[in-house]
């Protein structure tokens, strides 16, 4: 798949980039997207109940919010899971 990041992502990036364990494990996941041919493919994914294309992968106590449009991953946020829903989607 090809993927893309939005602004509010990379923000998001630079804020958690103290933890080194959850960063390594995060840039696993993205490169997991990558060389994967569908969404499916990748573990921890939940399609959100919203209208639209919206995902969320779990990655520990952090969710990556994502939007999928064909065979293009946009990934729009990653927060803690008290706060992922409340900016995403």
């Amino acid at each position: 798949m090809k993927i893309e990041f939005k602004s509010s992502f990379q923000k998001d990036l630079n804020s958690l980039h103290r933890d080194e364990k959850l960063f390594a494990r995060i840039k696993e996941i993205i490169l997991l997207v990558e060389s994967s041919n569908s969404i499916d493919a990748v573990g921890n994914v939940k399609k959100l109940k919203s209208d639209g294309l919206y995902y969320r992968i779990r990655i520990g106590d952090y969710r990556m919010g994502m939007i999928v449009e064909g065979e293009t991953a946009i990934f729009v946020r990653i927060l803690h899971r008290s706060r992922i829903y409340r900016y995403f989607p």
